[in-house]
């Protein structure tokens, strides 16, 4: 028997950055997903104990979108496909995540089992894998591109969950560190640590689940998926233009000193493109750096406001914000968070808010309470929960 636990994610920045070479600010928290893994004697199947059944890793008929057992089967097809046939086992699922709410709960699922697997059947000890993943952000990127479909090094690509994200949760999920807050670039092939900074004991975050699902093979796959396709469209723009190779937006802006310019030139005339590229542009190179100085310095106040423009950014450029998301934000600074702002992919989900530890229960219920009374139909499905930086994924003894 092996088990692992991956943990869910919140970007504190970062909204729709890292597929398109940009910034996060990012922390794993203490909820997470747990997968133990049994020896079997034939067959490779799952059960979790959010839903009932079992489901078969090989079978040939499909499931419903959006069936938490599709990212298994999508895990276990990529890693046969990567390092050789997995030995039978069963998978026990187990989460304190809830589902569809933006803090990864898929990838946790995932990762967890990826792992789980990978490890039993000896693979992590292989040359193969020694080779192409040597790092903890190589192993984040690698398990970003089963979801994704894409290539890693000598490791080909197969089809994944239908998504074109990056590797945000991936890299929030492996690397980062208790008590910390991770400043990372995705402009490389893989992700880069920029900056850690020291979390204050004395701060708590509040989440807020909306109770509005944001399953990225759900609903919102099409959304999400042209916010990407915004930002290839603005890369190949550039590419066609000066001749070159960026295989993203961020490597265009750092290509040359007038590069952000030159783009923002490209683009004029074009509403849509024009907005994605601000967003990225504001987000990525004026939002983080200043609230990552700002939380550093202890200035609370300044944090909020750089939050406050990030949010704004959603809101406007990329138009992934639901009412009820937006309510929540307005609401927790009126209830005097430091800093709110929405995370994920968007289109429902959740939201953090920063505050005192010591008010931070209090906070969560009354915060709670307002968006209940104001959106009555969320009642039962929106929650909240106090978390704080922890750890990535690990194995559990």
């Amino acid at each position: 028997m092996t088990t692992w636990f991956a943990p869910g994610r919140i970007e504190l920045l970062g909204k729709h950055t890292d597929y398109a070479g940009g910034r996060s600010l990012l922390v794993a928290i203490d909820r997470g997903v747990t997968v133990r893994l049994d020896d079997a004697d034939g067959g490779l199947v799952a059960e979790s104990d959010a839903f009932p059944g079992e489901v078969d890793l090989r079978a040939a008929e499909a499931l419903p979108n959006g069936h938490w057992g599709n990212y298994l089967r999508t895990v276990v097809t990529r890693l046969e496909h990567s390092f050789g046939r997995l030995p039978s086992a069963k998978l026990t699922i187990t989460s304190t995540l809830p589902l569809a709410s933006g803090m990864s709960s898929s990838s946790a699922l995932m990762i967890a089992a990826a792992l789980a697997l990978a490890n039993h059947a000896g693979f992590t000890e292989s040359e193969l894998w020694r080779e192409n993943i040597a790092t903890q952000e190589d192993l984040a990127t690698y398990l970003a591109t089963i979801e994704n479909g894409a290539s890693f090094r000598a490791l080909e690509g197969k089809r994944g969950v239908g998504t074109f994200g990056g590797s945000q949760d991936h890299t929030a999920i492996i690397c980062c560190l208790p008590n910390q807050v991770s400043q990372y670039s995705f402009r490389g092939a893989t992700p880069t640590l920029e900056d850690t900074l020291p979390w204050d004991p004395s701060l708590a975050l509040v989440v807020a689940v909306s109770g509005v699902a944001a399953e990225k093979t759900g609903g919102a796959q099409q959304h999400y998926n042209q916010l990407a396709e915004l930002t290839a469209e603005i890369r190949d723009r550039w590419n066609a233009a000066t001749g070159r190779t960026d295989v993203n937006v961020g490597q265009a802006i750092h290509s040359a000193p007038g590069a952000e310019q030159q783009l923002r030139e490209l683009l004029r005339g074009e509403p849509e493109l024009e907005r994605r590229y601000e967003q990225f542009v504001t987000e990525s190179r004026q939002c983080i750096p200043t609230a990552a100085q700002e939380l550093r310095n202890g200035d609370l106040d300044a944090f909020g406001d750089a939050v406050g423009r990030s949010q704004k950014g959603a809101e406007e450029g990329l138009q992934n914000q639901v009412e009820e998301t937006a309510f929540l934000v307005r609401d927790a600074v009126r209830l005097d968070a430091a800093a709110a702002s929405a995370f994920g992919a968007g289109f429902g989900g959740s939201v953090w808010a920063l505050v005192p530890e010591a008010q931070a229960e209090a906070f969560a219920g009354e915060w709670l309470d307002s968006y209940v009374a104001a959106y009555p139909q969320v009642a039962g499905r929106a929650t909240t929960l106090v978390t704080r930086p922890h750890g990535g994924a690990h194995p559990i003894e």
